[in-house]
């Protein structure tokens, strides 16, 4: 299962279950909150009857009932009166209460009924017995036993004449009509339910989709990177990001490490021609030879030594624009000046090989960036187009503005390179044979010409020609 799906079915499972205990509280205490409230109500009312009836029943004679008393009257009046009221939406258009008396002994004396019930003995009943014994009394009575909605609340007070109890005021209230307003209570309760679920759900969907789309670009860029390719770490917030962070530092001391490795591996590799031939010609030097000899072999010492030299000091200056993060001293300046400025630096090389420059395109485009780290890697594009280049051929060059970027190319029209071989061109001690005596460089000269187009936010593009190679060096314009 997919990681999206299991976050989004945890997600669903324990809203699901927290949304239906919620729901299942809220609805089971409405119920019984309504008859809390309806009690309450009943209590206030019939401890207020109680007093209007406690003149009637005390001037009652032995035997009698209230009928026709003033407090009959009144109760009379109260069920006729007409109602219409709107109750948030709902009509109340009937009084609901029912009130009836007893006298001390539990007898009915009066009773605002439909089917009065004067003179039945009530003293068993539970509202007027514990009422009569001082304490709240108050039941409730199902009219049909298997109906809970058809229950009657019963909530008795005493009427009294000091401290004597004269009889029991009860006020009944059936709870079909109080059960309309529980159902609505109820069905709004389970719709906001319903849509808190939804809106859950919702921000569950959304919340797995991000979480997921985050993953899978932390997954893409753990990818990426092991596979080689040098991306900048994903933005992403909270434990995410710190996560991305931590992959991307271990990333580049994973790759340090490996860079390491291999440029160790090719230095040794490099170092070992040069250091064998100085070691044999100062072996044979020790041998009695002759003047010519000795010093032939003192010029290849020589010769050797002056290869490690330029090793090292392209190594220091490799290591030196690979520790910058920008130019050092920028500045407008304009790239064909500066490839005429090297190109008369080198003049003595190019008619020494017989190379004849032909300049295709000399646009005026200025780059901004340190003049002297773009001079150092045009004489090494250079370097290797004349290392490359047949005696007697052609070099072509051209300064080209190509929309956002400035473009410097330099064509040889050499063997051209294998296309096994152009991407590991610009990696340092990488090199082919050079045409005219087999020999081969260290690769260095490209990759400081890569890291100072990398330093200015450009970069350094490898054409195979036929014949040939062409070498682009792309910088972005003033």
């Amino acid at each position: 299962m997919h990681l999206g799906l299991r976050l989004l079915f945890g997600f669903f499972v324990v809203t699901g279950i927290a949304a239906w205990f919620v729901l299942r509280v809220f609805v089971a205490e409405i119920r019984p909150s309504a008859r809390d409230v309806t009690e309450d109500v009943l209590i206030d009312s019939a401890n207020l009857l109680a007093e209007q009836a406690a003149p009637d029943l005390r001037a009652m004679p032995a035997g009698g009932t209230l009928e026709g008393t003033r407090f009959a009257q009144s109760v009379a009046a109260y069920a006729a009166r007409p109602i219409d009221a709107q109750i948030w939406g709902l009509r109340k258009q009937t009084l609901d209460f029912r009130v009836y008396v007893t006298d001390a002994a539990g007898r009915v004396v009066f009773d605002s009924g439909p089917r009065p019930e004067l003179g039945a003995d009530y003293s068993r009943w539970r509202d007027v017995a514990r009422t009569l014994r001082g304490e709240y009394g108050a039941r409730a009575t199902r009219v049909v036993p298997s109906d809970d909605s058809s229950s009657v609340m019963y909530v008795a007070a005493p009427v009294t004449d000091g401290d004597r109890v004269l009889g029991v005021l009860t006020i009944a209230k059936p709870q079909s009509t109080v059960h309309r307003f529980i159902e609505r209570a109820e069905r709004k309760v389970m719709a906001a339910g319903a849509w808190l679920l939804v809106l859950s759900l919702a921000v569950g969907v959304a919340v797995t989709l991000w979480t997921v789309h985050s993953v899978r670009r932390l997954r893409r860029y753990a990818q990426q990177a092991s596979e080689g390719e040098r991306l900048p770490v994903p933005a992403l917030p909270g434990e995410l990001g710190e996560l991305a962070q931590a992959m991307g530092e271990m990333r580049d001391r994973l790759d340090g490490r490996h860079e390491v490795e291999q440029t160790m591996r090719a230095l040794t590799h490099e170092l070992k021609s040069p250091l064998t031939a100085i070691g044999a010609a100062a072996e044979l030097l020790h041998d009695d030879l002759p003047r010519a000899d000795r010093e032939r072999f003192a010029g290849q010492i020589g010769e050797q030594v002056q290869r490690l030299r330029a090793m090292v000091e392209r190594l220091l200056e490799l290591s030196k624009l690979e520790s910058l993060r920008a130019p050092e001293h920028p500045v407008e300046l304009s790239l064909a000046a500066l490839l005429r400025a090297q190109l008369q630096a080198q003049s003595a090389s190019l008619a020494q090989r017989g190379l004849v420059v032909r300049w295709l395109a000399d646009e005026p485009a200025t780059v901004r960036g340190d003049a002297e780290r773009l001079s150092l890697a045009i004489s090494n594009l250079l370097a290797n187009a004349l290392a490359f280049a047949p005696e007697g051929s052609a070099l072509e060059v051209a300064v080209r503005r190509q929309a956002n970027d400035v473009h410097l190319e330099l064509r040889d029209h050499g063997p051209g390179v294998p296309d096994y071989a152009l991407p590991q061109l610009g990696r340092r001690f990488f090199s082919l044979p050079r045409p005219s005596d087999g020999g081969k460089g260290n690769g260095l000269g490209l990759a400081i010409a890569a890291q100072v187009a990398a330093l200015h936010g450009g970069r350094l593009v490898f054409e195979p020609e036929q014949p040939g190679l062409r070498v682009r060096f792309v910088l972005p314009a003033a």
